[in-house]
């Protein structure tokens, strides 16, 4: 009895960008009806691959087969008719459309030429419904929606054009807790309705819940591929990126005394906001991560803007040093006697000009800083941003390439460079590792921890409950706006932060709100 054709057969696929080669050679097999990771650094090669599945970008050679037929993907229609969707990372949404203007592009119902508007809605809405999304309303636009809310519509799309193959561009980048739980239950559904998927990730405890197989990238070639459940992590992460890490994370210093008359830099108490922040409240101490832990929604993201000038208070007060302060705008949260800089959740759309080189997105917050008499002195911001590419290992020529064209996690050092740059002292840091490969994030653990240190601040949240767990020296967990638990030292621990987080503690008596 002959086996029967993979799904999916990529077999020496090159393609190269001028001198810069994206893939050399790769292959990989896609059993039918499986869930398979397709895993890598940073510029390893996935996203081109993607790219190329998606009819986006043709191979320079190889060959690509689907279901054993040799197929030509020149255009997204033809990877369409042959039955494959992405579900793209950096997402493909309409922000100005609705949620059912999106889900029906490029096929909405039509009756004589005219569109079928609540017909359409009516559909997505029941889609939706059949994937545990019936409060999104389908006549909300996209704008409006928070980013883990707007990555489930990209992935509800692509499931809702019925696809053979669907690819999953690192589905889970915005997502956490309970949304993680959403998306297998999805990908068990569709994998019961015979649907093969290729599931793009840097989260190992997710590919091991998740998926069956898993084939590696590096620098473009095929690694190797191999069942989930027969290989460990420390060869998984040899593979990816060419060497064993030591330890994923630095040591965590002791916890230090804190002398009850201490000025925190940054304290903030009764925040609220016309969002989802009721009355929150913190202290920062010179030289510590403090982590903030939380599920979607629980005003982790407005505490963060607010404290970056980015988003009104209704109530509350925010303290430097012990003084008060009125952050209007970001501009009043960087100047220099504040020091405040925020890395925020979405590098791409908000925190860099992609079309801009390194040189420009670095030095722009302190422009002034290299001009005079109305004229930028490039030689001397050119060898402050050298110095600061060096400090967070990106290579010299971003200096002259523009920001789009690095990988994700070169983005985020760049992103973050231009604060080090600005001589910030407060980072506030929104999930700074998304979409970043086990490499690059080792690296970004390490230069936060060199900066707590040398005696910066970092507010960290993170959807990886452990980077809060082996990072912070302390760990608050958001639940309806409000501080529900403080851990320290010993006692930060995953369960108790998820406990929290779920709303089944009751906030400790003497903590602060």
């Amino acid at each position: 009895m002959t086996e029967a054709a993979p799904a999916l057969r990529v077999e020496k696929v090159a393609k190269a960008y001028g001198a810069t080669v994206a893939l050399d050679g790769a292959s990989f097999a896609v059993r039918a009806g499986e869930v398979h990771a397709l895993l890598g650094e940073n510029g390893a090669g996935k996203s081109t691959m993607v790219k190329l599945l998606s009819g986006l970008v043709q191979p320079d050679s190889g060959s690509i087969s689907l279901a054993g037929q040799e197929v030509r993907l020149r255009r997204p229609a033809e990877a369409h008719r042959h039955g494959v969707q992405t579900a793209f990372q950096e997402m493909t949404l309409v922000r100005d459309l609705t949620v059912a203007q999106n889900m029906l592009l490029p096929n909405a119902p039509t009756l004589l030429g005219q569109l079928r508007g609540r017909l359409g809605e009516r559909r997505v809405a029941e889609h939706l419904a059949r994937l545990g999304l019936e409060s999104i309303d389908p006549r909300a636009e996209i704008r409006d929606l928070e980013l883990p809310q707007r990555q489930k519509i990209e992935i509800a799309r692509a499931v809702f054009r019925r696809p053979r193959l669907l690819l999953l561009d690192e589905p889970t980048s915005t997502l956490s807790g309970r949304d993680i739980d959403w998306l297998g239950e999805l990908i068990a559904g569709v994998g019961q309705d015979g649907v093969t998927v290729v599931f793009i990730s840097h989260r190992l405890s997710e590919v091991r819940q998740l998926c069956d197989r898993l084939t590696v990238l590096r620098n473009g070639r095929d690694i190797g591929t191999a069942e989930v459940d027969a290989i460990g992590d420390d060869e998984v992460i040899r593979m990816i990126i060419g060497r064993s890490l030591a330890a994923t994370f630095p040591p965590r210093p002791a916890p230090r005394p804190w002398p009850a008359d201490a000025v925190p830099v940054l304290a903030a108490s009764g925040l609220a906001t016309d969002g989802k922040l009721a009355d929150a409240g913190f202290a920062l101490r010179p030289g510590e991560i403090l982590g903030v832990a939380g599920l979607q929604g629980m005003g982790q993201r407005e505490l963060f803007l607010a404290c970056f000038g980015m988003l009104a208070l209704r109530r509350g007060e925010i303290r430097v040093d012990g003084r008060k302060v009125t952050l209007a705008s970001p501009k009043d949260a960087v100047r220099a006697r504040i020091g405040i800089s925020l890395v925020p959740e979405d590098r791409k759309t908000e925190g860099l000009f992609l079309r801009l080189d390194g040189r420009r997105n670095i030095s722009l917050p302190v422009i002034d800083r290299f001009t005079r008499w109305g004229l930028i002195d490039e030689a001397r911001e050119t060898r402050a941003v050298a110095g600061v590419l060096a400090e967070v290992e990106v290579q010299q020529r971003a200096i002259y390439t523009s920001a789009g064209a690095f990988s994700g996690g070169n983005q985020q050092k760049i992103a973050i460079g231009k604060w080090l740059l600005a001589g910030s002292r407060i980072l506030l840091m929104f999930d700074p590792t998304r979409g970043v490969d086990v490499g690059t994030k080792h690296q970004l653990y390490l230069m936060m921890r060199r900066f707590a240190d040398a005696g910066g601040s970092i507010l960290f949240h993170s959807t990886e409950i452990a980077e809060l767990v082996n990072l912070c020296d302390r760990v608050m967990v958001l639940y309806a706006g409000r501080v529900a638990l403080e851990l320290e030292g010993e006692p930060i621990e995953e369960q108790a932060i998820m406990r929290a987080a779920l709303g089944e503690l009751a906030r400790p008596a003497g903590i602060a709100a």
